[in-house]
């Protein structure tokens, strides 16, 4: 427990280091005196100023909030179904929202009508998901995934469907957008606030989440209510998904792999994984959006494509690390 504590500062560490270098790299370079200058106050060059505190720090901390949200979604939904496979997007709430996105722009909306129509689409999911689930009585882990899994195919139908149909004109910011698009993130300020209440939210659960995803006998048996503690999960997993496709669009792979990285390098008490995984998360989105916007400038790439880049490798090697310690 004492070394896994270590982990988190370094994490913080990692964290900050992304975001200077997220500052500092672009199609224009930014000295380390003008980034200094510029975030200290109003002496420097104004458009460096700009450029530094308007364009790439919002960008940063959209794109930290965003990985942070997708991590903290998929450790917590991990434990809702009680299956390794599960991500932030497996109940369909990014599909909702992402039919909903896709319809607003179909309509030629924008700005505050994309983010409503994104976040409107996703709670309607995330609703739908819930009362189907439930049914009459009680639901279940199984129950829900299953029903999880078929709306998420369904929505997959009409995003197939709406892309089929929509103008030439349209499709390049639509596949953008669902893969992963940070070019018009909007103020980070909301996402980085449902990211710190995720984590005041989830992080006093995180003694019943060890004993949860052993299995519902074992936490009735010392005293854990788990329809309780699992109602809280779908809906903060939820609203963190939603919160986190609204930013950002459709962003795979960060949710289901970084929790897993967390464990695997020795983090199992929820305590401690749930804001390692946020930071490790955020961090993550960091460098592969600054990657996306650098590796081709000043042509820029999704984002969802750098993440899997990354993190597959990173992946396999800690686990193949593990497996051969064994």
């Amino acid at each position: 427990m004492n070394q896994a504590r270590l982990y988190l500062p370094l994490l913080f560490v990692l964290a900050i280091c992304s975001l200077i270098l997220a500052l500092l790299s672009g199609s224009v370079a930014i000295r380390w005196s003008e980034l200094w200058t510029a975030l200290g106050g109003p002496q420097t060059d104004l458009s460096t100023q700009s450029l530094i505190l308007e364009l790439r720090l919002t960008r940063a901390l959209s794109a930290f909030a965003t990985g942070g949200l997708l991590s903290l979604a998929g450790a917590l939904m991990q434990v809702l179904v009680r299956n390794p496979l599960a991500d932030p997007y497996v109940l369909g709430i990014s599909g909702g929202a992402a039919v909903a996105a896709l319809l607003a722009m179909l309509l030629g909306l924008g700005g505050v009508w994309l983010t409503g129509s994104a976040f409107g689409g996703a709670l309607f999911a995330m609703a739908l998901v819930f009362g189907l689930a439930r049914g009459r009585g009680s639901w279940t882990p199984t129950r829900l995934l299953l029903t999880g899994v078929v709306l998420a195919a369904g929505w997959g139908a009409l995003i197939s469907f709406i892309l089929a149909i929509s103008p030439d004109s349209n499709m390049r910011g639509m596949l953008f957008w669902l893969m992963g698009d940070l070019s018009y993130a909007h103020s980070p300020i909301p996402a980085l606030s449902m990211l710190l209440l995720g984590l005041l939210v989830s992080w006093p659960l995180g003694r019943d989440l060890n004993v949860l995803i052993r299995g519902e006998l074992q936490a009735g048996a010392l005293g854990i209510d788990s329809s309780r503690v699992q109602t809280i999960l779908f809906l903060l997993a939820s609203l963190l998904t939603a919160t986190a496709v609204v930013q950002a669009g459709s962003i795979g792979f960060v949710g289901l792999v970084i929790p897993h990285i967390m464990r695997l390098i020795g983090l199992t008490d929820h305590r401690l994984l749930l804001p390692a995984a946020a930071l490790a998360g955020g961090s993550l989105l960091v460098l592969a959006d600054t990657l996306a916007r650098t590796i081709l400038a000043p042509q820029q790439l999704p984002v969802g494509i750098i993440t899997a880049l990354l993190g597959v490798p990173l992946f396999l090697y800690l686990l193949r690390r593990e497996v051969s310690s064994r």
